[in-house]
């Protein structure tokens, strides 16, 4: 392939990374505890926790894993739980130990947990007490052995966390009561923690760090199996990329995403803090009024969050009212970013929002643009370093510039495979190493890629492909629609039809309207034919719009 390096794009950004910078994931962090050490690492919800601190705190736990549960290194440990301090304190007490870390989402149903559990063989959960009610109902279908339960407020000091985990429970009721014989307290597992008996693994960077589950949005949900090496080398790639625009040690991050997804475990957890930045967790980012009201409190210098959530930022009266004149980076991944949210972005905050493009089987980082970039341009970006990014056709063959195809990524940060599921492994991994995405794109004459839709979400009418991503793209410019999705429905004569689901922004909006403003804009076959109003759409725990469950 005609390879086009990044630094085209960006003056001084090195080719390739080296990665044995760093031996594996908990080096990373322990050079920064030494770096940053007095520096701010996380504050949760007023609550500020320096990086010495989380040093400290995260060996404790580590303590207690290994002499009070007698928990081995390649044992698997799962969390379960929103962002706060507890996350990262017991993420790094697992992997310091040489264990694999088993995310979870909190929102998950019982038949989802007790799926993740058990095909990851999890024997050991530190879970969110909101949470805990779904694990006691499959917990004896599972192969858990020992709970920790942690509640919001347990690491925000004495009387703040007393009085928010009253309200949370007792008042605002968020607390299903539950009944887990035998489970311990976060803060209790952390007093039992002696540092003095913690004792750190050896691990070698090939070594499996994470299983890091898909959203199941393709079939039964999987676990990608990402090594030390995966996540350090798309911590290094990426930090090569916005190298120039950051300082070590003084960036302010915005951390609305989950710390248990894989965008912003890689880039906020990992790689801001490489470099001695202040994560500010959003525990809630949902609550809208109270994320801005947060964010009235920093000048805040990089944020990273989806569509969706932007979305919701700007569509907040507060909002616009906010000081970004710190702000160096806004950056959109997870889902696309559409043109109206990126240009209404650009207005409010005077800064781009900046597309970038991975998976959970790529660390995620495959594809940014340039930071320096001026406004939208509709692109996921061009490879980061020590990456090839190719486009194929359905024979696996690389087709020319302009063609449309499907993404394929080579690259130091591509897992390992499925856990445990050879044959699925082998449907995405080509023989020369090649990660086939499932994503349709295009390349263009300047090296930049652009994506065209999902293949399992390509609508086909009367033979020819409709892409719910220009379609919806299309309506969402309208200024009465605050959010979209496009799906497929069948039909008789044409094979399938383009339906809409659309949230107002304006209440007078109409069927026709939406109708005849796609008349000016689609062509015929990609025009929707049914459109259906709605008060929310549905939505995973990143904010990506489940177009699954609107078909289904």
């Amino acid at each position: 392939m005609d390879r086009i390096w990044f630094n085209e794009y960006q003056e001084g950004v090195a080719r390739e990374i080296d990665i044995n910078e760093y031996k594996n994931i908990p080096h990373i962090m322990e050079t920064a505890f030494e770096k940053y050490a007095n520096k701010p690492a996380f504050t949760c919800m007023g609550k500020t926790y320096t990086f010495a601190q989380i040093d400290e705190l995260s060996k404790k736990f580590g303590s207690y894993l290994q002499n009070k549960l007698g928990l081995k290194k390649g044992q698997r440990v799962a969390l379960m739980m929103p962002n706060i301090i507890q996350y990262p304190v017991a993420l790094l007490g697992i992997l310091r130990s040489g264990m694999i870390a088993v995310n979870v989402n909190p929102l998950y149903t019982e038949r989802e947990l007790e799926h993740q559990l058990n095909d990851a063989g999890a024997t050991t959960i530190i879970i969110f007490e909101n949470s805990a009610k779904i694990l006691e109902n499959v917990i004896k279908d599972t192969p858990i052995k020992n709970v920790i339960t942690t509640s919001v407020g347990d690491m925000l000091g004495f009387p703040k966390s007393l009085i928010v985990n009253f309200v949370i429970k007792n008042v605002k009721k968020m607390v299903p009561v539950f009944n887990l014989p035998g489970s311990i307290k976060f803060n209790t597992a952390l007093a039992a923690g002696d540092i003095s008996k913690f004792s750190k693994a050896q691990i070698d960077i090939n070594e499996t760090a994470f299983l890091q589950y898909t959203g199941g949005t393709t079939g039964v949900s999987k676990g990608a199996e990402l090594t030390h090496k995966n996540i350090v080398a798309n911590m290094l790639q990426a930090r090569e990329w916005i190298k120039p625009c950051l300082s070590n040690g003084e960036e302010i991050v915005i951390t609305p995403l989950p710390l248990y997804h894989i965008f912003s475990l890689t880039a906020n957890l990992f790689l801001f803090s490489s470099i001695g930045s202040h994560n500010i967790l959003i525990t809630n980012p949902r609550d809208i009024p109270g994320f801005v009201k947060e964010l009235s409190k920093w000048k805040f210098t990089a944020i990273t969050g989806v569509n969706t959530l932007f979305n919701a930022l700007l569509n907040n009266p507060d909002f616009k009212n906010l000081d970004f004149s710190a702000l160096k980076i806004a950056l959109g991944g997870g889902m696309a970013v559409q043109k109206a949210v990126a240009q209404q972005w650009e207005s409010v905050t005077q800064k781009a929002l900046v597309e970038a493009y991975g998976l959970t089987e790529t660390s995620p980082a495959a594809c940014i643009n340039p930071l320096n970039i001026k406004e939208y341009n509709g692109k996921i970006g061009v490879p980061i370093s020590s990456t090839d990014v190719k486009i194929l056709d359905d024979e696996g063959n690389e087709v020319e510039h302009g063609q449309t195809g499907e993404i394929a990524i080579k690259g130091p940060q591509v897992m390992k495979g499925y856990w445990n599921r050879e044959q699925e492994t082998a449907k995405v991994m080509s023989e020369d190493g090649y990660f086939k995405t499932g994503d349709i794109a295009f390349r263009d004459e300047r090296g930049y890629f652009q994506i065209v839709d999902r293949k399992k979400d390509m609508i086909l009418v009367s033979g020819f492909n409709v892409y719910p991503n220009e379609v919806e793209e299309v309506i969402v410019s309208h200024p009465k629609v605050l959010e979209c999705a496009a799906v497929g429905v069948k039909d008789e004569k044409s094979g399938e039809l383009v339906k809409v689901f659309i949230v107002k922004k304006d209440n007078s909006l109409t069927e026709q309207e939406i109708k005849e403003f796609c008349k000016e804009e689609l062509t015929g076959y990609k025009r929707p034919k049914f459109v259906e109003f709605r008060d929310d759409l549905p939505k995973s725990n990143v904010g990506k719009i489940l177009r699954k469950e609107l078909r289904e």
